[in-house]
């Protein structure tokens, strides 16, 4: 199992990869950079790539709407170059929010967005001559208004021909498709004494029709890290994070990860948290979250503990476990775990 964490995003983006590539050396093994609608990914994924030796750098998520896949290539194949070949290519299609409301785009058809783009990626990085025509149209055609492309290869030579790509998906379907055709799954508000019975089905399906050059399917997951006599305190922390996702992440019948609250079996509590964050009350929508979400979605407490939580994930097939540490001691959290790992 290797170690990775997710950067923080909200704040000072410099400071953050800083911070980040300090933990190289304790053993961090990945560093994840979100996009959002806030800065891009993949400047501050270039200025880790300068600041590291080892560590691999991945998107999480790049959405598959407000970049052509030529350009989400393009991307991936450059960070691949600067790192030295440590890029990893998280993907998604986000929400009809962010796309509809940021990039302008129509939300439509996400798996099969999100399925084509990886097949052009992989195409692209092979240095194939591009002529295909679906979602996207490469090059574009006369009838579209097309006059002067043509069909095109790479002009430059990727370190590597194929990148590792990660897919962030929940819906029964997508998570389907993410284990036929990805490298990797990202899933979020993952709970691992519950992922099974939500996941487990689909993962089934979709392993059924995958590539055997593949190989198996990494999964990444985790969550806050706290080690302590008193640490279980620092799942609360846990609380904002999980009631702008489940409350706040769509309108009513369209939040996936409210969905997927009410398919851990946390169905009242979930409209509760929604209608509370939508009204304005994120503070009391972050009490109503339960605390037994709180606790299997993190690992905080004594050290005996953290050891069996992060057993737990490795049990429910977590195969690179995805950290937040907390406290002034973020590299003693990250040695110490690792070399549990």
């Amino acid at each position: 199992m290797e170690l990775s964490m997710m950067l923080d995003y909200a704040g000072d983006p410099r400071r953050a990869a800083d911070e980040a590539a300090a933990l190289e050396s304790a053993g961090l093994d990945a560093v994840w950079v979100a996009e959002a609608w806030g800065f891009d990914a993949a400047t501050i994924m270039g200025y880790l790539a300068a600041r590291t030796e080892r560590m691999k750098i991945g998107s999480a998520i790049v959405n598959v709407y407000s970049r052509t896949p030529a350009l989400i290539a393009q991307t991936a194949a450059g960070l691949d170059a600067l790192s030295g070949g440590r890029a990893l290519l998280g993907l998604g299609a986000s929400g009809p929010q962010v796309v509809e409301g940021w990039h302008g785009k129509p939300y439509d058809r996400p798996l099969g967005r999100t399925r084509e783009t990886v097949g052009l990626c992989r195409r692209i990085w092979r240095r194939e001559t591009i002529d295909h025509h679906g979602i996207t149209d490469m090059p574009l055609p006369p009838e579209k208004g097309g006059r002067h492309g043509m069909p095109l290869k790479m002009l430059t030579r990727p370190v590597r021909d194929s990148i590792p790509v990660y897919i962030a998906s929940l819906g029964p379907a997508n998570v389907r498709m993410t284990a036929e055709i990805a490298d990797g799954w990202l899933p979020t508000l993952f709970l691992p004494e519950k992922a099974g019975a939500v996941w487990g089905s689909s993962l089934a399906e979709g392993a059924a029709l995958r590539a055997p050059e593949l190989g198996p399917l990494e999964t990444v997951a985790g969550g806050l890290l706290a080690i302590g006599e008193d640490a279980a305190a620092a799942r609360d922390l846990a609380r904002p994070q999980i009631a702008l996702y489940v409350g706040g992440m769509g309108a009513p019948g369209k939040n996936f990860y409210n969905d997927l609250a009410v398919a851990y079996g946390y169905e009242e509590e979930a409209r509760k948290i929604q209608e509370l964050y939508l009204s304005g009350r994120k503070r009391d929508a972050a009490a109503a979250v339960p605390d037994e979400f709180c606790e299997l979605m993190t690992l905080c407490g004594p050290e005996g503990y953290v050891r069996e939580r992060v057993e737990a994930f490795r049990e429910a097939g977590v195969t690179m476990l995805n950290v937040s540490p907390v406290g002034p001691e973020p590299a003693r959290l990250i040695e110490t775990v690792k070399n549990w790992l």
